[in-house]
């Protein structure tokens, strides 16, 4: 593979606490993309309910609603790996509860919504002190790397866990899949504790909603960010089918297609990840989010129309490598030029801008599949619905298409050396 198009491995190589967060981070990822395809297919095995597995996002939804906010403010303040490693430990405890449940001679269903529910508030406490702790742990420059080596530990965890997943369901009984989720905790927590603590930016703002306004003030007054999150949003509530997927692998196989499915945007997401050499050459950001967005919707669309496993597993590909290099450039942006003393709260806005749209999508499509469209007009329409919303974006948002990487690096360093020097004026104790 040629050195232009290929990783750029020097975070790895340079930071040993940064090499410590990708190996447990890769570990606990696989693990946890078993529990995620596994959870909706005990409810859809439950209840034979393409709405109820989308309820599921509802019940997802409400926690990361408050508490993605709430895990901002935190992660401004406090040491941002002891949020981290307590978030995988209280992770590791639920996916405990999943087992037991699963042993049970009837499952509970109420206790999977449950469970999805307090995951969710886990994960708006732990996401964004981890996405604000790594830009500490690498040299500025080096960020566009690791955007892709970021991408790389998800993509491979996605692209393994599912298809692990899809085996294991077909093979042995559910408690022995969510027994798997829980030994990779082990393998997360030992790097965790060994990484070296990440305390808070000098004279942090206290947790309040005061704090919080702050940061929601800071993302309105950038309209470049802004739009980075309303296009993820549009993309994913219109063009992220995955509530479908259990009665799409009826239509095109059975339960040993579900693995593919959900393996299959993160073939085409690692490919798009190991070829991004070339994104570290790009500067207009922006536009590049809205385009890939666009080529998602479309690989989207083709899903509902294809009728085939072949082709369909070829355009759910096409579609994560467009997602990938959508979520690359999105990911610089916001580390590039986010002031360090904000990171943890934007890094909450981001969460709730990446992770509401699959949420609220997965209930879409389900509701629009108990229609006369059905599962795959469900799925057409919605990528065809996102392809419309990305150029309804571009034109209302043309510092977004116009943006460029070198202007957002001077901004950023700029609002770090003002919030330094402030610090260093204040009388202490204020």
């Amino acid at each position: 593979m040629s050195k232009r198009l290929g990783l750029d491995l020097s975070p790895l190589r340079t930071s040993r606490d940064y090499r410590l967060v990708f190996v447990g981070g890769s570990v606990s990822a696989f693990g946890s993309f078993i529990t995620y395809v596994t959870i909706p297919y005990q409810v859809a095995k439950l209840t034979n309910d393409p709405l109820m597995v989308g309820l599921l996002g509802v019940c997802e939804l409400v926690p990361l609603l408050v508490m993605a906010f709430v895990g901002g403010a935190l992660a401004d303040y406090l040491d941002r790996r002891l949020l981290v490693r307590g978030g995988e430990f209280a992770l590791a405890a639920l996916t405990g509860v999943l087992l037991f449940n699963a042993l049970a001679s009837r499952p509970h269903l109420w206790l999977l919504y449950l469970i999805a529910a307090l995951a969710a508030c886990v994960d708006g406490l732990q996401r964004p002190a981890l996405e604000a702790m790594v830009p500490r742990l690498v040299e500025p420059e080096q960020l566009p790397a690791v955007m892709p080596l970021q991408s790389l530990s998800f993509q491979i965890a996605q692209l393994g866990g599912p298809a692990l997943a899809g085996l294991l369901i077909s093979a042995v009984d559910l408690s022995l899949v969510y027994a798997f989720d829980l030994v990779t905790f082990a393998v997360s927590l030992t790097c965790l504790t060994l990484v070296r603590a990440v305390p808070p930016p000098p004279d942090a703002d206290r947790p309040s909603l005061r704090s919080v306004a702050a940061g929601l003030r800071y993302a309105t007054s950038r309209p470049e960010l802004l739009g980075t999150y309303l296009v993820d949003i549009n993309a994913m509530f219109f063009g992220m089918p995955t509530a479908l997927y259990p009665f799409l692998a009826t239509q095109l196989g059975g339960p040993k297609i579900l693995g593919l499915l959900y393996a299959a945007p993160s073939v085409g997401s690692l490919i798009a990840t190991l070829t991004s050499g070339w994104t570290t050459r790009v500067h207009r950001h922006g536009l590049l989010v809205l385009l890939a967005a666009a080529l998602w919707g479309l690989g989207i669309l083709g899903v509902g129309l294809s009728g085939t496993l072949w082709l369909t597993l070829f355009c759910l590909a096409f579609a994560g490598a467009a997602d990938m290099i959508s979520g690359i450039f999105r990911s610089v942006m916001w580390n590039q030029t986010i002031p360090d003393h904000l990171r943890g709260r934007l890094a909450g806005i981001e969460m709730l801008s990446y992770t509401t749209g699959p949420l609220l999508g997965q209930l879409r499509s389900g509701l629009m599949a108990r229609t006369r469209l059905g599962v795959t007009g469900s799925i057409w329409v919605g990528g065809a619905l996102c392809m419309a919303g990305c150029a309804a974006l571009a034109a209302a948002l043309p510092q977004l298409v116009r943006y460029h990487g070198k202007d957002g690096l001077a901004s950023k360093k700029a609002a770090d050396e003002a919030w330094l020097a402030a610090s260093a004026a204040r009388p202490a104790g204020d």
